[in-house]
């Protein structure tokens, strides 16, 4: 008798409507093709109206509209072929721009990423990703911190923290992306940056959110590994916090990049299985376990 093959998804997808290559219909068909379970359409909210940040990878904020209305048609049309979610990836910008907003609420999505890429120092400084280029963080840290690394560390989990406990999405985005400019280099201890990851493995555990596997850093080769960490996720198994398996998609044939390692990194950290979206029935979530073997 035949084992069933393990399923995957992808609800982490960016596409031309904000700094992804491909168009929806190019995504929805190498999923299908790929056999996954389900895609899920996530693409960067707007942030200028709401921030005043100019942007050249978050969708404008006339086009939401637009975009709800075309991942709607993709879902129609893929009905009974493969599984389509309308969602956004919601950056949090203390003050200035949430997972709860309004806008965001106003378009009904299946699901919503939290993510913090932003950082907005009260100082007065340029605001800055921390995933941009490396001289866009090194300008960053030197102007709004002075150049002291570890104060930039904690303002970062400070606003992954704050974001968790507030709640108002579903999956936890790249939980530690700051490493994207930081991994080659010993900015700070790794004694004081484990114990901020287990505050907010802590904090994700009570706020019952999924935390996604990210193979994005991988697939466009800027990562040795997944996000979070090996370690990092080490935290949110003990704290029993589920987990879902995405690839960061900015283009289509990254739509399961690098699952395998994901895969292998879950088992590291000991975890059994892994989560599908299915939708939302009676106004919750519903998820579908996957054993990892």
């Amino acid at each position: 008798m035949s084992e069933t093959k393990p399923q995957f998804s992808c609800m982490h997808t960016h596409t031309v409507f904000c700094d992804g290559e491909d168009d929806i219909e190019t995504m929805c068909r190498a999923a299908y093709e790929k056999k996954l379970f389900a895609i899920g359409f996530s693409s960067h909210a707007p942030v200028t109206g709401r921030t005043g940040i100019e942007s050249f990878w978050n969708m404008k904020d006339e086009r939401i509209d637009e975009y709800v209305e075309q991942v709607l048609a993709a879902k129609k049309r893929w009905q009974g072929k493969l599984e389509v979610f309308l969602g956004f990836e919601v950056d949090y910008i203390k003050g200035l721009r949430s997972p709860l907003d309004s806008d965001i609420k106003a378009a009904n999505p299946d699901y919503i990423i939290g993510s913090v890429h932003y950082i907005v120092h009260p100082n007065g400084a340029k605001p800055f990703t921390v995933d941009g280029s490396r001289e866009e963080f090194t300008n960053g840290l030197n102007e709004a911190f002075g150049g002291d690394a570890q104060a930039l560390m904690n303002y970062y989990y400070d606003a992954v923290a704050e974001m968790t406990a507030m709640g108002g999405f579903d999956i936890l985005g790249h939980a530690d992306l700051i490493r994207k400019n930081t991994q080659n280099k010993n900015y700070w201890t790794e004694e004081s940056e484990s114990c901020r990851q287990r505050e907010i493995a802590r904090i994700a555990a009570q706020s019952g959110v999924v935390v996604e596997v990210n193979t994005g850093g991988i697939n466009r080769k800027t990562t040795r590994d997944v996000y979070p960490s090996p370690q990092f996720l080490r935290f949110f198994r003990e704290m029993n916090v589920p987990v879902i398996i995405t690839s960061d998609a900015h283009r289509a044939r990254d739509i399961d990049g690098n699952y395998n390692i994901a895969i292998q990194t879950l088992i590291y950290a000991d975890f059994k299985e892994h989560l599908l979206f299915n939708g939302k029935k009676d106004k919750k979530n519903i998820w579908k376990k996957e054993k990892i073997t």
